[in-house]
């Protein structure tokens, strides 16, 4: 249960001890959490946000209730038409919270590529404003990073959950854990051709729930030009400059899948699709040049893009979406 704005302010006075993954940061294990003087937090949760305000506070309250507590959450208001998040925001007692409201809006890529500019933390968490955090969710990655030092990302394990927050298992989420990699109970390792290969063949990651390493995040960005696959877009990015990801099996993030999201109402408009066909092309092109010729030909018929655009075209016939229709066709085709 994640606790009320009372238990938040009670638990962030609390005497916490960080275990050994601190020697990763230099931090001394033995010294109580309230006790220590930081020059920086271990990780930055960046919180670009816009949308609604009550699953706005929910997924604050879990970076709140986290058991690793050497963070900074940094919100950065894309210009929702609500004055509630900055009183809210405003009233929590807890100097690592910022709040910051762009003076126009960016759009989601222009505020993550925002949210970046302030990252000082060595990692990096982009957290999706009406996700969730378990309890475990950073001490998880923390503890990851500190096990694999080369890594660039972590996935941790993600349960999918809908408007309400009750489990679900949409047909989209049953396919990205079939694609997934791994299946052991310790973590797997994937770099090179062999993650951009993955990725291309299903796009299995949660955006919301990778943890980067700053280095790598702020020094390859988010590509300007994509509103929907920008998160794949980075990725793809680091695999090709030989980086490591590594997915790691527990449990630690609830992601909030529902139909009003930007990237379903793209997708069922056909946006989204022209936005990947666009982008699938690219990366053929790239990887081909790279030698990398499973990735290439995985970028090439990008199979589970053109079934999830058939799934659609079913809901668009039902609802009469002639427009949708056309564009969802001659994504399956093309």
């Amino acid at each position: 249960m994640i606790p009320n704005e009372s238990t938040q302010r009670a638990f962030s006075l609390r005497t916490i001890h960080i275990p050994i993954v601190g020697l990763f940061f230099g931090i001394n294990p033995s010294q109580p959490y309230s006790c220590r003087k930081f020059s920086m937090a271990s990780v930055d949760v960046l919180f670009p946000y816009y949308g609604d305000v009550e699953l706005m506070k929910k997924a604050a309250r879990s970076v709140l209730s986290q058991q690793f507590q050497d963070w900074r959450l940094v919100v950065v208001d894309d210009g929702y038409p609500d004055p509630e998040p900055a009183r809210w925001f405003g009233e929590l007692d807890d100097e690592r919270v910022s709040y910051q409201r762009n003076a126009s809006n960016l759009g989601a890529n222009g505020n993550y590529r925002r949210a970046l500019e302030l990252v000082e933390a060595p990692l990096t968490v982009i957290m999706g404003a009406d996700d969730l955090m378990l309890p475990n969710y950073l001490q998880t990655v923390v503890d990851t990073f500190a096990a694999y030092p080369t890594a660039d990302v972590v996935q941790p394990g993600v349960q999918v959950i809908d408007e309400n927050g009750a489990a679900v298992a949409p047909l989209v989420d049953r396919v990205k854990s079939i694609a997934m990699p791994g299946g052991a109970p310790t973590p797997t390792v994937l770099q090179g051709e062999r993650l951009a290969t993955s990725l291309l063949h299903a796009g299995w990651h949660y955006f919301p729930s990778l943890a980067w390493r700053s280095e790598t995040i702020t020094r390859i960005g988010f590509r300007p030009e994509f509103d929907v696959v920008q998160d794949l877009a980075l990725l793809l990015d680091i695999a090709a400059g030989g980086g490591t990801m590594v997915l790691q099996p527990e449990l630690a993030f609830l992601y909030r899948r529902h139909s009003g999201s930007d990237s379903s109402v793209r997708a069922l408009d056909g946006r989204r699709f022209d936005e990947e066909r666009r982008f699938f092309e690219i990366e053929a092109e790239r990887f081909a040049a790279l030698g990398w010729h499973k990735a290439a030909r995985a970028a090439s018929l990008h199979i589970t893009s053109r079934l999830n655009a058939v799934a659609l075209l079913a809901t668009s016939l039902l609802k009469g979406r002639k427009a949708s229709i056309s564009s969802l066709t001659r994504h399956v085709v093309r």
